[in-house]
Order: structure tokens, then sequence, then C-alpha cells
């Protein structure tokens, strides 16, 4: 078996003396205030609906339902939660959104709780989903949800070093909370009742309600007026610090780190 933490390390090294570098998109303009945590949208009229803990077995089905109604949606994916980023099955998923106009975004590597964790541990947490995700989609992120809303100074700082943007929410469905579709559906329209500017929402992809209300939640939602975009697109930034190619597979595309 390919020993990856020799590999690990002397990225991690290079991370650091890359960081200043990463800050900046393939326009060669600097991102926006890396380090700081978005709540809501800033574009009037967006929402951004956005999918946390994949990728999993239904995020096609989402990445379907948005196709056809002319949204955009923001994944946040772990490496290393429900299922393995690099399994194949997985890779396609992620591929098909990327390659649909979704944004894919960092929720950190496995998922833990993130102001439990020094430093070098966070800078691993981060750097393993990145990585993931810049291999399968050649697109490096720019934002990071931290797990369960987590985040304490270390994290903001670690984050501001690796260029990325902390994003939590103003909108939870409550689909992770037990509450049932119908439910997470009410919830919806009576946020859409109360109808704010923008609404930055939170959903998971690994419940099996959410997929099945996305189609409702759009219509409803495009039927109040709003414009359904990325969470990039609802801030005015770019939702990557560079994008290249896909790299091909190889002996590093394991979840054994």
């Amino acid at each position: 078996m390919f020993n990856t933490r020799p590999f690990l390390a002397l990225v991690l090294v290079a991370s650091y003396a890359s960081a200043a570098v990463l800050n900046f998109g393939a326009n060669g303009l600097k991102k926006k205030a890396p380090g700081d945590v978005v709540t809501q949208c800033t574009v009037p009229g967006t929402v951004a609906l956005t999918f946390d803990d994949g990728p999993y077995i239904w995020e096609t089905d989402i990445v379907d339902s948005l196709n056809a109604a002319g949204a955009k949606g923001t994944f946040f994916v772990n490496g290393n939660n429900w299922a393995c980023i690099y399994e194949d099955s997985m890779v396609s998923r992620l591929q098909y959104a990327y390659g649909a106009g979704h944004q894919i975004a960092s929720h950190t590597w496995a998922h833990l709780h993130l102001p439990t964790l020094d430093a070098a541990s966070l800078n691993t947490q981060f750097f393993l989903v990145e990585d993931a995700i810049h291999k399968i989609t050649g697109a490096y992120p720019a934002f990071t949800r931290p797990p369960y809303g987590e985040y304490n100074q270390l994290v903001q700082d670690v984050a501001a070093s690796r260029g990325q943007t902390l994003v939590n929410w103003d909108f939870d469905n409550g689909d992770t909370a037990g509450l049932s579709g119908a439910q997470s559906l009410d919830s919806y329209r009576a946020r859409i009742a109360d109808h704010p500017s923008t609404i930055l929402t939170l959903n998971h992809e690994i419940n099996p309600s959410t997929p099945q209300i996305v189609p409702e939640v759009i219509a409803q939602l495009q039927a109040a007026g709003y414009t359904l975009v990325t969470l990039a697109e609802c801030l005015g930034e770019a939702p990557y610090q560079y994008v290249d190619e896909p790299q091909p597979r190889d002996s590093t595309w394991t979840c054994a780190v």
C-alpha cells in the first residue's frame, strides 16, 4: 500500500509557504476577507441552496432537480464521512455536479469538531478535502463550512492562511433535527412568507427527505421572485481560488490517511 504520510507532510509544508498565492484566483484578484464567517447572502433577491455532508447517493437527484428548474446549488462536501470522496461513484457524482455549473465547496475531511483541534490537525482537515476536490474537478475551493457551524479564532486563522472563507447559514431546514420532509417544506414556506431580501440555506444531502422536497422548494422560491444561485454568486465572489484540469487517478486517491 502507498504510504501517504510523507506525501501529506510535504504538501502541508508547501501549503503554508504558498498560502499567500492561494488567496488569488485565476483572474489575479484577491479574494475578499478569507477567514471571515459568512452567514447571509449579499446580492439582493438571491437564494443560495446549500447541501452538506456529501457526496452521497442522492446528489445526482438534487442536481437534476436544480438543472430542470434552471437553478444553481452549492455542495459542501466531506472527504471521509458518509462515504469516501474517492469512491468511483462519488467521484462521478461530484464531477456531474461540478460539470453542471454547481459550486463545490469544503465541509472538511472527516466532519470533526474543529474547535477541539490544534493548528496542524486543522490544516490536515482543511487540506485533505481541498486536495480531493481539486484532484477530482480541477477547482481549488475558496469556501469552507465548518462542521456543526462550529469555529473559534484558531479555526478562522487557519482558514485565512488557506484562503478560505467560512460559511454558515441564516436558514436551517431542520432535516437533521428530526423534521420530516413535510415539516421542512413548511419551514421553507414560513421563511418565504417573511420575504427576506436573501436566504442562505442549510440542507443535508444525506437525508432521504431532502432530495424529495427540493423540486417543490425550488418552485416556491422562484414563485416568490427569488433567483437561485451558487453561494459565490449570492456573495458576488469567485467560487474557487483557481481552476485547472482534473488529475488522473493514482495511489493518492485514498481515504486511508
